[in-house]
């Protein structure tokens, strides 16, 4: 085995995801002390990562950031460093404070981007133009158009740029794709996902403005069906309908252009027979009840041309009731957060985490030669290039419902373009 080098990264964002931080203090949904920082802080523990630092737009926030880390992750957990290099420095608020970041960093370093949607492109792209590897969160990007140049910068660079759909390494997801593959064409998909209306104060900066529910929830799904259907179905028109009213009325106060619920139906057309078409529908919510016990509502049904599947994840069969707060469906299987008997972190089965580190490792693989970039497209991995499609589903249901119209989706040479 070749000796694997520490990988130095830069978590861009410091919100929800990267620290369990909302700016109000913890969290409130299921991740109240973070996924990416927690991995982070775990993976350079066990001598997988080398240098850590993170930014921001505001580092006014820093002082509450590193106050909550240490108290909830550097006190809970044995033997867990909790430091990182910030910007900007002294306190500054800089939406560019990413260029000075990247800047200070080396060819064969990597970010991890877990920012609003529409900045994951630039932040992306500016990181693989100084040869750094890249993991960005879902959605990759939120036009068809940036997704195929970042295809394009991850080869010219000849660097690892991964898309954080970490529902690939569900166990159940992974499994149950690999069952698909024996139920003959494909004829029929649906899925549901819903966040609990709380997540409308969360993200208020960017909700309506900056994206929809369906780039953010949807994307999980859409992903998880471009994955199972690779090779045997290409989505081929999108059309999109959307509920309106709850998030833009009190007390959330959503620009007016924000919908609470997406629908997208998409048509498949099978690659192996003429005859063989199959329908799906992705429908995402961020106005679900506040009270339901779940985070995150999510189950999906898969029909083939001899079987179907069924698969519900808000429910996991391990359910808690607590006398002041009800019933809650607990998934550590996601990210474990209570800790070893011995006192230290004991989440590195999660999928949150796997997710995370199957990118770390990739980038170390490269970076010590013992792979190609490229040779990770044929593997499964969520790779920018294997992802594509995601994303021209997303973008031709976002033009669907701004022009009121079906998007087609086609391939023109090697390149997926919307119509």
């Amino acid at each position: 085995m070749a000796n694997l080098g520490k990988l130095n990264v830069l978590m861009c964002g410091t919100g929800e995801y990267t620290t369990g931080w909302t700016g109000s203090g913890a969290s409130k949904s299921d991740k109240k002390i973070g996924v990416v920082g927690l991995t982070m802080f775990d993976l350079r523990r066990l001598g997988k990562i080398g240098k850590l630092s993170m930014v921001g737009v505001s580092g006014s926030k820093f002082p509450a950031i590193r106050q909550h880390l240490q108290e909830n992750i550097g006190n809970a957990y044995k033997d867990m460093d909790t430091s990182f290099e910030e910007f900007p420095k002294g306190g500054k608020v800089d939406p560019e404070a990413y260029k000075e970041a990247i800047d200070k960093m080396s060819p064969g370093d990597a970010v991890i981007v877990f920012t609003p949607d529409s900045t994951h492109y630039p932040i992306s792209l500016y990181a693989m133009e100084r040869g750094i590897h890249v993991l960005v969160t879902k959605p990759a990007t939120q036009l068809l158009s940036h997704h195929n140049e970042l295809i394009e910068a991850a080869r010219r660079h000849n660097i690892v740029c991964f898309v954080e759909h970490h529902k690939r390494f569900d166990p159940v997801y992974s499994d149950a794709k690999a069952r698909a593959q024996a139920l003959g064409e494909f004829n029929f998909f649906n899925a549901w996902m819903s966040q609990p209306k709380s997540q409308l104060e969360t993200f208020k900066a960017w909700a309506g403005k900056d994206s929809d529910i369906s780039y953010y929830l949807s994307s999980h799904h859409i992903d998880i069906c471009c994955w199972i259907l690779q090779d045997m179905a290409v989505p081929t028109r999108v059309v999109a309908s959307a509920a309106t009213g709850i998030a833009t009325g009190e007390p959330y106060n959503c620009v007016p252009q924000t919908e609470d619920t997406i629908t997208l139906l998409v048509d498949w057309q099978s690659v192996n027979s003429p005859r063989h078409k199959g329908t799906a529908v992705y429908t995402a919510s961020w106005t679900a009840p506040l009270k339901s016990g779940v985070h995150s509502a999510q189950h999906w049904y898969y029909m083939g041309e001899k079987g179907d599947i069924n698969v519900d994840q808000a429910h996991r069969g391990y359910d808690i009731t607590v006398d002041e707060t009800g019933k809650t469906w607990y998934n550590p299987f996601y990210m474990k957060y209570s800790p070893s008997e011995s006192g230290h972190f004991d989440g590195q089965r999660g999928y949150g985490y796997i997710s995370i580190e199957k990118f770390v490792e990739a980038a170390r693989e490269a970076n010590a030669g013992v792979t190609k970039p490229s040779d990770y497209d044929k593997l499964g991995y969520p790779t920018i290039a294997n992802t594509v499609l995601t994303t021209a589903i997303l973008n031709a249901g976002r033009i669907s419902l701004d022009e009121k119209r079906p998007v087609g989706i086609k391939k023109s040479g090697n390149t997926w373009v919307l119509e």
